[in-house]
């Protein structure tokens, strides 16, 4: 099943990111997210741009760094496949 990413974060350079909703809310308790608006859920990112970090089977990566995280992936995927 594909997940639905319908929650937008804005980070201080103006960069957007689609996440899903549950991961939202959890950067909106951890105070990571300021929401600023209900159609599309949008939030604001509150801190430096170093400090986007997420974590895939314990490897850091920033999230302002797409092609990185997406190569990540890539390799992860391809694991999965064999």
């Amino acid at each position: 099943m594909k997940v639905k990413k319908t929650a937008l974060i804005i980070c201080n350079d103006g960069k957007e990111y689609w996440i899903t909703q549950k991961q939202f809310w959890n950067m909106v308790r951890e105070g990571v997210v300021v929401q600023t608006g209900n159609h599309p859920l949008t939030g604001r990112f509150r801190g430096r741009d170093d400090q986007l970090l997420i974590t895939i089977q314990h490897t850091v990566l920033n999230k302002a760094t797409p092609i990185h995280t997406g190569e990540v992936l890539r390799i992860i995927r391809s694991r999965k496949n064999k």
